[in-house]
């Protein structure tokens, strides 16, 4: 059984409660828009990071995160990237990539929307975290974590935070 958290857009911006929830997570996951190695660092030295350059990620970022990155988590192969889209609106090329990674599930950022639901015409669940820093059209941070044991995704649970509550930042 694998804990996960999952965020994305956080644009440079760890709100304190991100720690709290992501606390009992194995592991935690960054879908792009991360804005600086200071923020890949906090987060990689809390719990063991995976993540994808986002569009506002720089150099310094780029060379420590790929644009899309397939791996395995137990049972469940996982693709991330993002800018992706969403389920009947998926970006140029995604296509292509599900057919030959044929994930189980398919992370994406960049939407700043909270969005978690199951492509039955690709077979995986997708799973957009929303934003969870400060910069954006949102208004609330939200980031979510789960459950993978052995081919099982389960007890996913969300965080939200009302953007008015966004002034901590560590």
């Amino acid at each position: 059984m694998t804990r996960i958290g999952l965020l994305s857009d956080t644009h440079c911006y760890l709100h304190a409660r991100t720690f709290e929830f992501f606390a009992g997570c194995d592991e935690i996951w960054h879908a792009g828009d991360i804005g600086d190695l200071k923020t890949a660092e906090a987060l990689n030295n809390f719990r063991p990071l995976k993540a994808v350059y986002g569009n506002i990620d720089g150099a310094d970022v780029r060379r420590v995160a790929p644009l899309v990155q397939a791996f395995y988590v137990e049972g469940v192969k996982v693709l991330m990237t993002h800018i992706g889209g969403y389920p009947g609106r998926y970006e140029k090329g995604m296509k292509e990539l599900f057919m030959k990674e044929r994930p189980g599930i398919f992370v994406t950022g960049h939407s700043h929307i909270l969005k978690v639901m199951f492509d039955k015409k690709n077979d995986f669940l997708f799973i957009n975290p929303g934003a969870a820093g400060k910069y954006g059209f949102h208004q609330s941070l939200t980031m979510v974590r789960f459950v993978i044991d052995g081919k099982a995704i389960k007890d996913l649970e969300v965080l939200d935070i009302p953007r008015d509550q966004s002034v901590r930042a560590v």
